[in-house]
């Protein structure tokens, strides 16, 4: 059986492909000239399950995106206290370049802006560390949360740093300030090179697994954030990561997120996925017009609003075993559980990863609890298409937790009271 989620990722992108509004970032001279077309999808489960569409293997530098993480570093080696009294974590409601910083103290209103990541950035490797030791410590970083050795953009780097006065403006107000004490033009430099770092939207797609797995590599299994460090990290990228546009986002969406100039988007929700998309049309905000398409189609059609999402089911095969001998042997999956995205998720996977050999297959539902509506379809289709590949199908399921079980093609699959 083929699984059915790169067939859904598929039809998602080629929805949001005709939107055709937006540009690339043009005031920085290497992004204005990519090719504006480009589009790619990916999702990344917590056990390491990757699914990709489009160009998502296509690379592109991380720009803001990196913001997210490198806060994260900066609140992993300094502690969350001492990260307080440089940077805030309060929605300014503030385009990404604003000079938006707290009367009194001069603070960043919060470490998305521009404001914020340069003084994340400069909290990184310690007092003394030079601008290439930080570097190297935050490229370190995002190598482990991608699973593999990434490159720098050098022709991105230096068109960025020639356009990058209101940076260099920002970085001495904060120092002005003493919210960073080593040299503004130092800092600046490194800042621009973390994010001339070229990744794919598959590698996006791990890293947001990483905070969604609390902090662990899904692929490595490298532990990169403690579990209390990534909460208290998705939440800032839920209120502040899309900038003046959060509370659309939030409202329409509801999955913690930080978009990058670039044309990438990452999302990642607690113990269920991490997600990312590239397509560099860009609106005025700064985030990608095909992304933020994806993502809300994404979040309404496998319900992965934050506020809606059903409790992940980890063991929702409960056993797999077979009745019977030789041709007359049954395939019998027990589920349990409450079932959405995730839970059918794996399901279907293990479905088309284990071809039975036993030729009739009975899922049996008798200790579901209930089957959300994307999960209902997933479960139907994969129910379908292995009727397809020649396999006789059953359900056991006495409470009708997968009412009307017709997969769209007319023939509903046929129902046992027991096996």
């Amino acid at each position: 059986m083929d699984n059915p989620v790169p067939d859904y990722l598929a039809e998602v992108a080629e929805a949001c492909a005709s939107l055709t509004s937006g540009e690339p970032a043009s005031y920085i001279p290497e992004l204005a000239s990519v090719d504006p077309d480009r589009y790619g999808v990916a999702m990344a489960t917590i056990d390491g399950a990757l699914y990709s569409v489009g160009d998502a293997r296509h690379e592109f530098t991380i720009q803001s995106i990196s913001k997210a993480f490198v806060y994260g570093l900066a609140v992993r080696e300094r502690g969350l206290t001492e990260v307080l009294r440089k940077v805030d974590v309060e929605p300014s409601g503030d385009p990404f370049d604003e000079l938006s910083l707290e009367d009194g103290t001069g603070r960043p209103r919060n470490p998305m802006i521009n404001a914020g990541a340069i003084t994340t950035h400069a909290l990184v490797g310690g007092d003394g560390v030079s601008s290439a030791g930080r570097f190297e410590e935050i490229h370190r970083l995002l190598c482990d949360l991608a699973g593999r050795e990434l490159s720098v953009d050098e022709e991105v780097w230096a068109s960025e740093m020639s356009v990058s006065d209101r940076n260099l403006a920002i970085a001495h107000l904060l120092r002005s300030h003493g919210i960073i004490s080593d040299s503004p033009e130092e800092v600046v430099s490194a800042y621009v090179r973390q994010c001339a770092v070229l990744v794919t939207a598959e590698d996006l797609a791990m890293m947001a697994a990483t905070l969604a797995n609390a902090g662990v590599q899904p692929v490595t299994g490298q532990r990169i954030f403690s579990g209390h460090q990534v909460r208290h990290l998705l939440s800032v990228m839920l209120t502040c990561g899309m900038y003046d546009s959060a509370g659309d986002w939030v409202s329409n969406v509801g999955i913690p997120a930080k978009s990058g100039v670039g044309g990438g988007i990452i999302g990642a929700l607690p113990g269920q996925v991490g997600i990312a998309t590239f397509a560099p049309r860009l609106d005025p905000h700064g985030s990608s017009v095909r992304g933020i398409e994806t993502f809300e189609r994404l979040s309404h059609d496998m319900g992965l609003h934050l506020m809606e999402v059903a409790p992940p089911a980890r063991s929702v095969i409960q056993r797999s075993r077979v009745v019977g001998e030789g041709e007359e042997a049954v395939r019998v999956f027990e589920l349990a559980g409450t079932i959405g995205f995730t839970g059918a998720e794996r399901v279907v996977r293990r479905l088309a990863e284990e071809e039975p050999v036993e030729r009739t297959i009975v899922v049996d539902l008798t200790h579901v609890s209930s089957v959300g509506g994307p999960a209902r379809h997933m479960l139907l289709e994969a129910l379908r298409r292995l009727r397809l590949d020649g396999y006789t199908v059953y359900l056991i399921d006495h409470d009708e937790v997968l009412p009307d079980p017709d997969p769209g093609d007319g023939q509903p699959v046929e129902q046992l009271q027991e096996i």
